[in-house]
């Protein structure tokens, strides 16, 4: 890759120098031409280094593709050292002229800030043409940096949330395989349910369960429990989904015991008559 363009200067990549092309925008494109003090027409091949920006020309913050440091969109070299500067690119409809000196001012040729002290006419007439747009980009550029700050804070809260999210998930994951210890799985889904739209279906081994506890702990203790939201049937679940069988033995025939109205139900399917001793019928009784 060739060395620098400007006049008295011989910098190159090859010695750590970053180089930067012209740019493409024609107005931009001149005053770094003017400010050159050089008659022509850059190729894509012309560059300026490092040295002939000042710092407040670069991004804070942002980098360049390959690594080094990145230009503001409108940034203008301005250190130069140039003896007696030759006449600038001629562009239509202006024809620009170096500046002469200020009498009792010498030139210095290590000076870099000649072309910043010494502005050429036509620099002036391109910075008023152009303010406009550089004042417009500038504005933009503000915005779009605080929409990219709110944008950064936004997404700051959502990661901080997430993390407490996933916390949360692993608490309760554990509080869940706590409850598996001792308690079923509709048990479970049973403290989910509110109590007024409790609508637990309880499994067989909830049932014996829980009887098993109210006959541990009584009735009070049973109801106590229940009060207290440990996930247990009411006690009409209990006498619904228990089914006793009793078998008894009677003399009494199946009208006899119909009269009766206790629930008891026979297995004989017609009347008996006269039962002898060794002759005894099982009954069955169901309690619901």
């Amino acid at each position: 890759m060739g060395g620098c363009s400007a006049p008295n200067c011989s910098n190159s990549t090859s010695i750590g120098k970053q180089l930067f092309r012209f740019p493409k925008d024609p107005i931009r494109k001149k005053k770094w031409v003017v400010n050159c003090r050089r008659d022509f027409e850059p190729t894509p091949h012309s560059r300026l280094c490092q040295d002939h920006f000042e710092q407040s020309q670069f991004e804070e913050i942002a980098r360049s593709p390959a690594g080094g440091k990145k230009l503001k969109p409108n940034a203008i070299p301005t250190l130069f050292s140039v003896g007696d500067p030759p006449y600038p690119a001629v562009t239509t409809p202006h024809i620009l002229l170096p500046l002469k000196p200020e009498p009792g001012k010498e030139k210095k040729f290590g000076d870099h800030g000649y072309a910043r002290c010494k502005p050429l006419s036509g620099a002036v007439e391109d910075d008023a043409e152009g303010t406009g747009e550089d004042q417009q980009s500038c504005t933009q550029c503000e915005i779009l940096k605080k929409q990219l700050e709110q944008e950064m804070k936004h997404t700051a809260r959502l990661q901080k949330e997430a993390e407490e999210m996933k916390k949360r998930l692993y608490r309760l994951d554990r509080i869940e395989r706590g409850l598996q210890n001792f308690l079923y799985e509709d048990q479970i889904r049973a403290l989910c349910l509110t109590k007024r739209s409790r609508r637990a279906v309880w499994s067989p081994e909830t049932i014996l369960k829980a009887r098993k506890i109210r006959c541990a702990v009584g009735t009070k203790g049973y109801e106590y429990l229940r009060e207290l939201g440990y996930p247990l049937p009411s006690y009409r679940t209990l006498c619904n989904r228990l089914e006793t069988k009793i078998m008894v033995t009677t003399d009494m025939s199946c009208e006899e015991l119909a009269e009766l109205g206790l629930g008891l139900v026979a297995t004989c399917d017609s009347h008996t008559e006269g039962v002898g001793d060794n002759d005894e019928e099982e009954l069955m009784r169901v309690l619901s």
